[in-house]
């Protein structure tokens, strides 16, 4: 019992114990802001990349694609029934991206997809801007430019019909009323006819006059941007959309045939309307891809069925096929049994197609999500352990600083043990004294290290942001660099444990030294010249 009584008042009493207090409170604060930025960072790297796929995808491995998707993707829900969902296939190509009003270019990966399809197998549809505002409305299919006309009762603006139902579906629906709030302050902020801005500083032109409102224009295919190839980022991270929705914009393509040659001819223009744009939160995806409808994107790029030198026609061919699978299905499983139905299928049809069809073929692979990224989540891996490891080496100074501080205790408190020892106490006893001190002043400094360190990660992108507002050059996170929008900012509660367990331990292997100096103490020693 007189430990706990003698290491309680000695903290209350010895201010220089309140030293190792601050050195263990710094130390854990300083591990768990980096254990939670590196650990948060790794999570969204998987949640993300997750978000970008399905469970599993046949990866083609070249840019010609493979044939047969379809009826692949058809046989795999009968074979494996109890696993897969549904598929879904998938374009990859690449090309140049311009606003012709502005002659705003540049490249881009394009992507095809079956949108009311691909949005069931991942979460492509949570980074939409304008399908949240108008639920169901955005669509790569053709479509008109959207014109705002006017209320003749009101004189405010007032959208074509389909549009103003979605939009009244939302206010329905959306509980955050702040987000309802904001739409009704500035509407073409969010709005399908959105801020035209010229060039001129100022001016300001909408598509909308004073007439009813309505779709004008030809009809176009719609294409889905990446927010940060066409908008203007603002330092709070939200856009500025200079592009009105259902505006025109240019891709230019080069098709390839099925031997990966380009047929000789000029490359393809596609004139399409802008619908939307994604957001993904990964900076990579956001500032190079646009989405197109598969079908009309297979088709210009002359990878649908193709009349053949010799006769007959071409297979169709994908770069893709993604494979949604049911709940609790565990994906590895999964992946294996879809790469024997593959490899299966390949070898029924080998010996009735083309000799570049079976090529294609053999090429196609399956993974999961986790194997196509996983040397980029390998190497944010290792980047966490490596941060992680230095940052807690850095800490083991405060091993040193308590085994000194006790050290000086134990010299100044030297006739304090002479009088326990010669009152019964073992040597045993007076060793368990200071370690026990020393275990409350890890135990104090642990905790206190730990809300330190979780509001410092609760609140790391307002100190960047007001670190930022001193000076340009203090803002050590850039979305360009570094991916993402913000810092992740979450504290696991089992980081947070980890934390303080071994800060406790580390005051502990920090004051056996000096306690077993202390218990080394002889008693008439000690109390020679009292």
């Amino acid at each position: 019992m007189y430990k706990w009584f003698l290491a309680a008042r000695y903290l209350r009493t010895k201010l220089i114990a309140w030293l190792g207090v601050a050195s263990v409170m710094l130390c854990s604060a300083m591990v768990l802001v980096v254990l939670s930025v590196m650990g948060g960072f790794l999570d969204t790297v998987r949640e993300r990349a997750r978000g970008l796929h399905s469970e599993i995808i046949l990866e083609g491995g070249t840019l010609q694609g493979f044939p047969f998707y379809d009826e692949f993707g058809e046989l795999l829900k009968v074979e494996l029934p109890d696993m897969v969902e549904r598929t879904t296939p998938a374009i990859y190509s690449y090309g140049i991206f311009r606003e012709p009003r502005t002659t705003w270019t540049k490249p881009t990966r394009v992507v095809g997809v079956r949108l009311d399809e691909y949005v069931k197998v991942n979460s492509f549809r949570a980074g939409l801007h304008y399908e949240r505002y108008f639920p169901g409305t955005t669509s790569l299919g053709l479509q008109g430019l959207s014109v705002v006309g006017t209320d003749p009762a009101t004189g405010r603006f007032k959208l074509p019909e389909s549009l103003a139902r979605a939009n009244a579906r939302w206010r329905a629906a959306e509980k955050d009323q702040e987000a309802v709030a904001a739409f009704d302050a500035d509407p073409f902020l969010p709005a399908p006819v959105d801020r035209l801005v010229s060039m001129e500083v100022g001016e300001r032109v909408f598509a909308a006059d004073m007439g009813e409102p309505r779709f004008s224009g030809p009809d176009l295919p719609g294409v889905i941007v990446g927010c940060d190839l066409l908008n203007e980022r603002r330092p709070d991270g939200n856009f500025n959309r200079y592009l009105a929705r259902g505006a025109p914009v240019a891709l230019t393509l080069m098709p390839l045939t099925p031997m990966g040659n380009p047929f000789g001819e000029p490359p393809i223009k596609m004139v399409l309307r802008y619908v939307d744009d994604s957001r993904t939160g990964i900076f990579e995806i956001d500032s190079l891809q646009t989405y197109v409808d598969f079908d009309i994107l297979q088709d210009r790029l002359a990878m649908s069925p193709q009349p053949a030198v010799d006769g007959g026609m071409t297979s169709a061919r994908t770069n893709q096929l993604l494979v949604g699978l049911k709940k609790g299905v565990d994906i590895n499983i999964a992946r294996d049994q879809i790469s024997e139905a593959w490899e299966r299928f390949t070898m029924s049809k080998v010996p009735t197609v083309s000799r570049v069809d079976a090529t294609n073929l053999r090429l196609a692979k399956a993974y999961t999500w986790e194997d196509l990224q996983r040397s980029f989540i390998a190497a944010v891996e290792k980047e966490k352990v490596l941060v992680t490891f230095l940052f807690g080496l850095i800490s083991m100074v405060a091993i040193v600083l308590v085994g000194c501080i006790f050290y000086m205790i134990v010299e100044k408190k030297t006739r304090d043990i002479g009088i326990l020892k010669s009152i019964g106490a073992s040597s045993q006893g007076v060793a368990g004294l200071f370690i026990l001190y020393a275990t409350v002043v890890g135990l104090v400094g642990s905790v206190l290290g730990v809300l330190l360190g979780s509001e410092v990660v609760w609140h790391i992108n307002e100190i960047q942001d007001l670190l930022a507002s001193m000076s340009p050059q203090l803002r050590v996170w850039s979305p360009e660099i570094y991916s993402f929008d913000k810092i992740p900012n979450a504290v696991k509660t089992v980081d947070a444990i980890g934390v303080g367990v071994v800060a406790i331990v580390a005051s502990m292997i920090g004051s056996l030294i000096p306690a077993r100096i202390a218990a080394r103490v002889w008693p008439v020693a000690a109390l020679r010249y009292e």
